[in-house]
C-alpha cells in the first residue's frame, strides 16, 4: 500500500529540528500541505514555518486557526510534537524551582492541550481528523534523565491521550501516541547519550533487541501509521518505538 497524504491538511509542533522536522518532511514528501511551528524561526522545504513560543496559549490557538483560514478547510492532522527537557539538567527535588517544574509542564502538555483545544471543533465539523502525541519511554517509566517534571509530564500526555481519545472517538477523530525510545536527534539528546561514556552506552545498546539507536525517520514513520489509513480502528493506543528495549 502507497501512502498518500495529497491535499491533507496536517500540523506539527516543535518542527524545527530532530523529530519534529523528520514528522514535518515525510508528510511533505507524501503530497500533505504542511504547516510546522518552532519556538525560533527555522525553515523546511514544502513546508510552512511559524515561529511560535507554544508556552502562549493564544499565540497557539491563533496558529491553528490561521492554518484553518490559509487551508481553507480545517486540519486532518495534528502531530503534537512540541516539547523536551527545556535545556534543563537533573537537580534533586529540593532544588527544582517552580520556574523550571511549571517550564517543562508547559512545553509538553501545555502545548498539546493548547493545540488540541483549538484543532477540535473544525475536526468535530469535518467529522474526522487524527491527533497524534509524542510522549516518550519516560511516560511508561522513570525517565533516564532524572527530570521529575519531564517524567510526569510525559505519563500526563499519555493519559491526555486516552481521555482524548474516549472523547472525540464519537466524532470520528482518533488520538494515539507514539512514545520514542532514546533518540540523540537535538542537542539536548545528543549531549544525554554522550553524557553516559562509552561503557553505558554499549549496555544500553545491549538492552535494545534491534541493538541500535532509533532514528527521527523511524519516529516518523510511527506517526505515518496513525495518520493512514492502515489506522482506521486504532484508538486511545501508545506506540513504543525503541527498537524493543
Amino acid at each position: 500500500m502507497n501512502l498518500d497524504f495529497t491535499n491533507k491538511i496536517v500540523a506539527v509542533s516543535g518542527a524545527g529540528h530532530g523529530l519534529g522536522r523528520a514528522i514535518a518532511q515525510t508528510f511533505a514528501s507524501l503530497g500533505a500541505r504542511v504547516f510546522g511551528c518552532a519556538p525560533v524561526a527555522a525553515t523546511i522545504d514544502n513546508v510552512t514555518m511559524a515561529t511560535i513560543d507554544l508556552t502562549d496559549r493564544a499565540a497557539g490557538a491563533a496558529w491553528i486557526a490561521g492554518i484553518e483560514q490559509a487551508a481553507g478547510a480545517p486540519l486532518d492532522v495534528l502531530v503534537n510534537n512540541a516539547g523536551g527537557v527545556a535545556g534543563q539538567v537533573f537537580q534533586p527535588i529540593e532544588d527544582v524551582s517552580d520556574t523550571d517544574w511549571d517550564r517543562i509542564q508547559a512545553v509538553n502538555l501545555g502545548a498539546a492541550f493548547t493545540l488540541t483545544r483549538a484543532a477540535v471543533p473544525g475536526m468535530k465539523r469535518a467529522r474526522s481528523g487524527r491527533i497524534i502525541n509524542i510522549s516518550s519511554g519516560a511516560g511508561l517509566q522513570a525517565s533516564l534523565t532524572g527530570i521529575q517534571s519531564y517524567a510526569s509530564v510525559k505519563h500526563a500526555v499519555v493519559g491526555f491521550t486516552r481521555q482524548m481519545a474516549h472523547e472525540l472517538g464519537p466524532y470520528g477523530i482518533t488520538v494515539n501516541s507514539v512514545a520514542p525510545g532514546l533518540i540523540p536527534s537535538n542537542p539536548a539528546s545528543a549531549a544525554q547519550w554522550d553524557s553516559y561514556g562509552s561503557a553505558k552506552q554499549a549496555a544500553m545498546m545491549e538492552a535494545i533487541a534491534l541493538r541500535r539507536l532509533g532514528t527521527p525517520q523511524d519516529i516518523a514513520n510511527a506517526v505515518l501509521f496513525f495518520a493512514s489509513p492502515l489506522a482506521d480502528f486504532v484508538n486511545g493506543q501508545i506506540l513504543q518505538a525503541d527498537g524493543g528495549k
